[in-house]
C-alpha cells in the first residue's frame, strides 16, 4: 500500500456537466477559487481544464488558462498546477466527407495543443498517449504528434503526466521513453471507467499498472460512483489517487459535491486505510520535481 499518496483535484474538465452541478466551475475566477479550496483541503495538484465563460463547453483559449494560472499563482497557495496538453484532438467525420472534419470537431496541431503549456511553465501538464474513441467522436493522437508534444514539453522543463486509458497508450509512452523525449522517472495517470478505454476493475487496473516502467510513479482514478473506490483501490496497490469534478458529480447517492468536498472524502478514505495524504514538497520530492 502507498502510505504517502499524492491526491490531485481535477477541477472542471471539459465534459457536458455545467448543466448536471451547480458546483461545476466555468470562469477562470471560479475555476481558480475551486482550485485553491481543493488545495486547502489537502490537493497537492490541481489538474486544469478552462471553459467557454458564455457557453460553459471546453475552450482552450490562452487568455483564459493564463488567468486561471496568474489568480492561482498570485495567491500564493502552495500547490503542483497540472494544466490540461489535451484538447484540440476531438475528430467527427463530416457526413459528406468522411476525410474532413464534421461539426463538433476541434483539431489542432502538436504545436498548438501545447502552446498554453510552453507560455505558462506549469510544473506538469498531460499527456495522453495514443488515440481512442471516446463517447460520440474519436481522440487523435499520433505517434508523430506525440513525439513532437512531449519534446517540446520536456524542452521547456515541464514535467508529463502520461495519461493512459487502455494498454496500447502505456507501449506509446514507453517508446516515447526510451527515445528519452520523456525524462525519468516517468509520471503515469491510468484512467479507468471512460468510454470506450479500460473498464473500471480491480482487475484491469492490476493489469495497467504491470505493465508501467519498473521506474514510474503512478496514480489511478475511475470516473462516477467508482471514484472513491478507486481512491482506496490505487492506494492499496501502491499508486497515487485523483478525484474532481472532472470525474464525478457526487459526494454520496443524490448529494452533489464541490471539489473540495471531494478531496476532504478522499483524505479520509487514505486516513481510515492507515496512509495520509502528500503535501506539495512531498509531491515535488516524489515527482523529481524542482519547486
Amino acid at each position: 500500500m502507498n502510505t504517502s499518496a499524492i491526491l490531485t483535484c481535477a477541477i472542471t474538465g471539459a465534459g457536458n456537466t455545467v448543466d448536471k452541478s451547480p458546483h461545476v466551475p466555468v470562469t477562470p475566477q471560479d475555476i481558480a477559487n475551486s482550485a485553491l479550496e481543493a488545495a486547502k483541503a489537502g490537493a497537492a495538484i490541481v489538474h486544469i481544464h478552462v471553459r467557454d465563460p458564455q457557453t460553459g463547453q471546453g475552450a482552450r483559449d490562452f487568455a483564459l488558462y493564463e488567468e486561471v494560472v496568474t489568480r492561482i499563482r498570485e495567491s500564493k497557495q502552495d500547490v503542483i498546477i497540472n494544466l490540461t496538453a489535451g484538447m484540440g484532438a476531438d475528430f467527427i467525420p463530416s457526413n459528406e466527407d468522411p476525410g474532413q472534419a464534421g461539426e463538433g470537431s476541434d483539431m489542432a496541431d502538436a504545436h498548438a495543443r501545447v502552446a498554453h503549456v510552453l507560455d505558462l511553465r506549469p510544473e506538469l501538464c498531460t499527456l495522453d498517449c495514443g488515440s481512442m474513441n471516446y463517447a460520440d467522436s474519436a481522440y487523435v493522437a499520433t505517434p508523430e504528434q506525440l513525439r513532437v508534444m512531449a519534446g517540446l514539453i520536456s524542452e521547456a522543463g515541464v514535467k508529463p503526466e502520461i495519461e493512459c486509458f487502455e494498454l496500447g497508450h502505456i507501449w506509446m509512452a514507453q517508446t516515447l521513453i526510451q527515445e528519452g523525449l520523456i525524462p525519468s522517472p516517468p509520471m503515469f495517470q491510468l484512467c479507468m471507467g471512460i468510454p470506450f478505454g479500460a473498464p473500471a476493475t480491480p482487475e484491469n487496473l492490476l493489469t495497467m499498472r504491470n505493465n508501467l516502467p519498473r521506474e514510474a510513479v503512478w496514480a489511478a482514478f475511475a470516473i462516477g460512483r467508482l471514484q472513491m473506490p478507486f481512491v482506496a483501490q490505487s492506494a492499496l496497490m501502491g499508486g497515487h489517487v485523483r478525484v474532481g469534478l472532472e470525474d464525478n458529480l457526487y459526494l454520496s447517492k443524490g448529494v452533489q459535491a464541490t471539489n473540495a468536498q471531494l478531496v476532504d472524502k478522499a483524505s479520509r478514505i487514505l486516513s481510515d486505510l492507515g496512509g495520509k495524504v502528500a503535501g506539495p514538497a512531498e509531491a515535488r520530492d516524489i515527482l523529481g520535481l524542482v519547486a
